[in-house]
């Protein structure tokens, strides 16, 4: 039935009648697929965005630690390590604050204390920035042995 008939002085197309529910998307339909299309374009664009936020934040705890690392290596090369506390700020708004401490044993091992050829220190770097009115920080910190000057030595 759904063939063109051929052999008579014309074609002759069969077309088969639409009926009144197949004319189109009703209304109700096309607001539900444009929510539907609206909510995940939403979903997408925060997805992405919050991708992006963890990326700067990833960025900038690297560069603390860079920061950190520089400083330390800094500090741990110096030829002169003396307890106390210093400060400063890198070219890109990060700052740092160095803590240099001996580490002083308890009151029974002060005679080894003594005897033994050096000192140890406790050397704390902190990194600070700031980041939308918040401030973030990272902190490394390491022991570092030295060996004692002679003035520093008392005989037994």
């Amino acid at each position: 039935m759904g063939q063109s008939k051929e052999g008579k002085k014309g074609s002759i197309a069969y077309v088969p009648k639409l009926s009144a529910s197949n004319d189109g998307f009703t209304l109700i339909e096309i607001l539900v697929a444009v929510s539907i299309l609206a909510i995940s374009l939403v979903v997408i664009l925060q997805l992405f965005s919050g991708g992006l936020k963890s990326s700067r934040l990833s960025d900038e705890y690297t560069r603390g630690i860079f920061h950190a690392r520089e400083k330390m290596e800094e500090i741990l090369l110096s030829q002169d390590l003396s307890e106390g506390e210093t400060e400063g700020e890198f070219s890109d708004s990060f700052r740092w604050k160095c803590q240099v401490e001996p580490i002083e044993g308890n009151e029974e091992d002060e005679e080894d204390e003594e005897r033994l050829p050096f000192n140890m220190f406790t050397i704390k770097v902190d990194i600070v920035w700031d980041v939308g009115g918040k401030e973030k920080r990272f902190q490394v910190s390491t022991i570092k042995i030295v060996e004692k000057k002679k003035g520093d030595e008392s005989t037994n």
